[in-house]
């Protein structure tokens, strides 16, 4: 790795950052704390997610809000098939167009108990139905998700990325991935992607590996393989979380430096509420803090 390529680089790039929303005051508080940290980078937009089956409906709807009403950001609201017919999910999304969210993040979605995906019987049965719908309320701008290690659920890579095609041609305007550690699947994959014609921008999603027991649980949910070689980096440390953050450092601005000499110029941060490291990679990608206004720094 080297930083002084990876500082010394004279593209133009986006990022962008998604965050959950709080369930306590103190969750609410390191949220926030994040947001208007974050904030002065001027990311291209920020995404607020959904929980199972609509669990954190209210909340993710709070969060987003807010979001509109007290800073600059451009917020994203995450929205999913499950648990919810057409006429809710229809409702959803005019009353966030009704508060200014132009942007939508459209998922099928998991089952609040973690068992095999079932639509709702008066509800959408695929994403790419959601998004047709969704596109009949309002002219919003959606982004989906790609699994470059394919989704647990899928028969194939062939099967997923002929889903993407059907988003895309519903009206998906973007895909981001889900989070990974091994840039050249992520590299690989939208390279397929594009040989099968589906031109829409792949923006890599990237997880800090702090937190490597959660990380670990999230990998083996979502079919995302974990390298040998990060486990191994992790071994004995999980009464040292300094050194934990360090080592999360080192492997975060390896992982972008290699995406962007995979030619990627979009990135997508799943912060996990934590503002830190990816302030810290965004620099070194070489954006820098915008002057706020004093409406939006209020």
């Amino acid at each position: 790795m080297s930083l002084q390529r990876l500082a010394s680089h004279n593209r133009p790039l986006k990022v962008s950052f998604e965050f959950f929303p709080p369930r306590t005051a103190e969750m609410e508080e390191q949220l926030w704390h994040a947001i208007r940290r974050l904030e002065p980078l001027a990311p291209a937009f920020v995404s607020v997610t959904y929980g199972a089956g609509g669990s954190t409906r209210e909340r993710t709807h709070a969060t987003v809000e807010r979001i509109v009403k007290e800073t600059a950001l451009t917020p994203a609201a995450h929205l999913t098939c499950v648990g919810a017919s057409r006429d809710e999910i229809d409702d959803i999304a005019q009353s966030y167009w009704n508060i200014g969210v132009r942007h939508m993040v459209l998922l099928r979605g998991d089952m609040p108990d973690e068992s095999s995906y079932a639509p709702h019987t008066a509800g959408h049965a695929s994403t790419p139905e959601m998004i047709a719908g969704i596109r009949r309320i309002a002219p919003f701008e959606i982004s989906v998700s790609a699994y470059p290690d394919c989704h647990p659920d899928s028969p194939s890579l062939d099967h997923d990325m002929e889903l993407l095609r059907a988003k895309v041609e519903a009206g998906a305007t973007r895909a981001i991935t889900q989070f990974g550690f091994d840039s050249g699947v992520i590299a690989r994959f939208r390279d397929l992607v594009r040989r099968r014609g589906i031109g829409v921008p792949i923006i890599p999603g990237i997880m800090p590996s702090t937190n490597i027991k959660g990380v670990r649980r999230m990998a083996a949910k979502a079919g995302v393989r974990i390298p040998e070689w990060l486990g191994r980096v992790y071994e004995g440390l999980e009464d040292d979380p300094e050194s934990r953050k360090l080592i999360a450092a080192a492997v975060l601005a390896e992982q972008v430096e290699e995406l962007l000499a995979e030619g990627f110029d979009q990135f997508h941060f799943y912060t996990l509420n934590q503002a830190d490291l990816t302030y810290a990679a965004c620099r070194l990608l070489g954006i820098h803090p915008v002057a706020l206004s004093a409406e939006a720094a209020a």
